[in-house]
């Protein structure tokens, strides 16, 4: 394995999506954690219902809507203030704690994000998170006015860098995205963070089912399309070793 670009997804894979529960839970004691999976389950949901409608908003206004959908179906009130502290929160996503390392220990690669995310948000967070000066690149999937895992996604990987799909290592935490890469014939690397033998215990010892665990069940364990990625790892720190290793 030849790898001269590594390229990340940006939300689940080096951003901690779920790092908006605390400012959720400041704002709506007790429903924190319950408003971060909805907010996430249905922002994935309206990109793939957008995309299949021919319907694009970027994903500033879906992140948006999403997050309205989710106080309004709880019953939440709140005001515009309110509804904007908790939209910042986007823009200061926790980068997960290995992040930084694994980038660090990529040098000799070309690095960059591929993200359904807008390039306003992605530029906005890239700099606020430090990685703007380790990135060679933040692309946004913007100009092609659908969104992952859709094929034109993929392709923006090589008119940006420059590089073919062979020598590039796409890393994803999400399966939908670990798939539709590896459908477009990029090498995959998925980051599972949750096992299905976790899964499954956390499942057995619940006497009640927690949000979290219910998101973890739905979006983070391998799809079944018939696709697999080309390496499983545990974490962003496995990645320098296993370049390394090719």
């Amino acid at each position: 394995m030849t790898i001269k670009a590594v390229v990340f997804d940006a939300y689940g894979t080096l951003y901690d999506v779920q790092s908006v529960a605390a400012v959720t839970d400041e704002a709506f004691p007790g429903y924190g954690e319950l408003i971060s999976q909805i907010w996430r389950l249905k922002q994935l949901e309206y990109t793939w219902l957008r995309s299949l409608m021919d319907r694009y908003e970027d994903f500033s206004v879906i992140t948006r809507d999403s997050l309205s959908f989710t106080l309004k179906t709880l019953g939440l009130t709140f005001d515009a203030a309110m509804f904007e502290r908790i939209m910042d929160k986007y823009v200061h996503l926790d980068l997960y704690p290995d992040a930084k390392q694994a980038l660090a220990g990529l040098k000799d690669q070309k690095l960059a994000i591929l993200s359904n995310g807008s390039t306003d948000m992605l530029n906005a967070l890239v700099r606020n998170t430090g990685l703007d000066t380790i990135l060679d690149a933040t692309i946004s999937i913007d100009t092609t006015k659908i969104f992952k895992p859709s094929p034109r996604t993929y392709e923006l990987i090589e008119k940006n860098l420059g590089v073919k799909p062979h020598e590039v290592l796409f890393v994803s935490s999400n399966p939908f995205d670990t798939c539709g890469a590896k459908a477009f014939g990029l090498n995959v690397a998925w980051i599972e963070r949750v096992t299905p033998q976790a899964m499954a215990a956390e499942f057995v010892k619940a006497d009640l089912v927690r949000p979290l665990s219910m998101f973890k069940a739905i979006r983070m364990q391998m799809d079944e399309y018939g696709l697999e990625p080309d390496y499983r790892i545990g974490a962003l720190a496995d990645l320098p070793k296993l370049v390394a290793s090719g």
